[in-house]
């Protein structure tokens, strides 16, 4: 039986009429680091490079999970790349995952870039800074006196550090580097975050010396720059939570022997002995794809250590050792694979920008197109002119905000351009409308008939 109080409070809402649909939340402005540094700012907004497309002159910022489209004039758009004016072509070449600030204004209901600013090196005074080869030395020959302290936050840490490394996250430091720091304040405090743009270190060194910490240094090019010259580790811990539960893609590489990887191993493991991965290199993936390679071997260490900086000199960016080894992982209960000889062979599949579809999935829908689908070409007229695939859809991806009402919200929306990155733009401006809606995340061309030749991006 219902309480009476309940009554009247389902009586009283009826009374008072259908209920109003909640508003959506307001998109972020700022990825949700910045805000421990950063005040939002009316008109601009923050994020990480993500892409540009000249062609239909737009800008793709990364917000955290959210992306945001901004438009541009290439003869008007100021940019500032630290405290040097560019033109607006030096964007082409700015690096993915750039941290920059953009300066907008609305019209026709679109936001429209007046100036970029990419984020330049934090200043830190010269007698303050350390460089790789003193962290090296530290790595390979602990100095007690001096604490090398990561200021990411922790799922930046658990996905690899510079070894030898404790975690004080910049955004809890008031929280936790009180329990954390040493109780000798004569100790020499080495802080580093993700490179010299990042200003979680330089911040983390400020409290530190606020707190009477007498020696304090920043290792201010940090990990982007240690992870290409020496091994990141982890834990057996990190490695779980931070790919294996999150489905994350990696290399999980058990360098023992092929007798020691059979008797169990870490499941998903690929087997290649230490010994061998100089001769393997060429078996893994592009350097350029920075895929996560974590190496382990039975408990020492040594021999992931000398597998680790071999891949590393393969030109792998990304490489962890997991501290503990094989021991440590079984220790911790985690799960081990006893089901015969260990796999040999590398597959390392990126995960899939959110709504790439499939190449084969595209070429199917494209060559005979489903009644509930549409083909949508997101290309400029001139590009179309030479060949479109027959019965798509043209709207250019400039103009898709102001034609979007002439698709249909009944039908599923495939997307697609020449290079996958206005498709890419454009779908993120359909999701958000509401469409069911995926893009080709590839380069494509499309002759006079019709027919196309679509290649994957390495």
């Amino acid at each position: 039986m219902r309480t009476p109080w309940v009554v009247t409070a389902v009586l009283a809402a009826l009374a008072a009429g259908p209920v109003a649909a909640q508003a959506p939340a307001p998109k972020a402005t700022s990825p949700k680091v910045c805000m421990n540094c950063h005040q939002p700012m009316a008109g601009s907004i923050r994020g990480n490079f993500d892409n540009v497309a000249f062609k239909s002159t737009s800008i793709q910022l990364a917000i955290d999970s959210n992306k945001e489209i901004v438009r541009f004039d290439p003869k008007t758009l100021k940019v500032t790349d630290g405290d040097v004016k560019k033109p607006a072509e030096a964007l082409r070449d700015t690096r993915k995952g750039h941290e920059m600030r953009i300066v907008y204004v609305e019209k026709d209901g679109q936001k429209w870039a007046s100036e970029v600013i990419l984020k330049g090196p934090v200043k830190v005074a010269k007698e303050d800074l350390v460089g790789y080869e003193f962290v090296h030395k530290q790595v390979e020959q602990p100095d007690a006196n001096v604490v090398l302290i990561d200021s990411r936050p922790l799922p930046r840490f658990q996905q690899g550090t510079i070894p030898g490394a404790i975690n004080i996250p910049y955004p809890a430091w008031d929280k936790v580097a009180a329990k954390l720091l040493p109780a000798d304040k004569t100790k020499q405090l080495v802080f580093f975050c993700q490179g010299e743009t990042c200003q979680m270190s330089p911040l983390s060194q400020r409290k530190a010396i606020g707190m009477g910490y007498k020696n304090t240094k920043v290792y201010h090019a940090g990990v982007p720059e240690w992870q290409t010259r020496d091994y990141l580790v982890t834990r057996p811990e990190f490695v779980k939570e931070a790919y294996v539960d999150k489905g994350i893609p990696s290399i999980i590489l058990d360098v023992r022997s092929a007798e020691e990887a059979a008797g169990g191993r870490i499941k998903g493991a690929v087997n290649i002995p230490a010994a061998s991965v100089k001769s393997q290199l060429k078996s893994f993936p592009p350097a350029k794809l920075q895929a996560p390679i974590i190496v382990y071997d039975g408990r020492g260490g040594a021999d992931a250590i000398t597998a680790a900086r071999e891949l590393i000199k393969g030109g792998q960016q990304n490489v962890q050792v997991v501290n503990g080894g094989l021991l440590a992982w079984q220790t911790k209960g985690y799960a081990t694979d006893f089901t015969g000889p260990a796999p040999t062979k590398i597959a390392y599949v990126p995960k899939p920008r959110p709504g790439a579809i499939a190449i084969e999935e595209f070429s199917k829908l494209a060559q005979a197109t489903p009644a509930d689908v549409i083909i949508l070409d997101v290309r400029n007229v001139d590009e179309a002119n030479a060949g479109m695939i027959k019965g798509a859809v043209l709207i250019p991806e400039e103009d898709l905000a102001a034609r979007i009402a002439e698709l249909p919200k009944d039908k599923r929306i495939i997307i697609h351009c020449s290079t996958g990155i206005r498709a890419e733009m454009a779908y993120h401006k359909l999701k958000d409308a509401g469409y069911n809606v995926g893009f080709l995340n590839a380069e494509i061309d499309i002759n006079k008939q019709g027919k196309f030749k679509i290649t994957a991006k390495a």
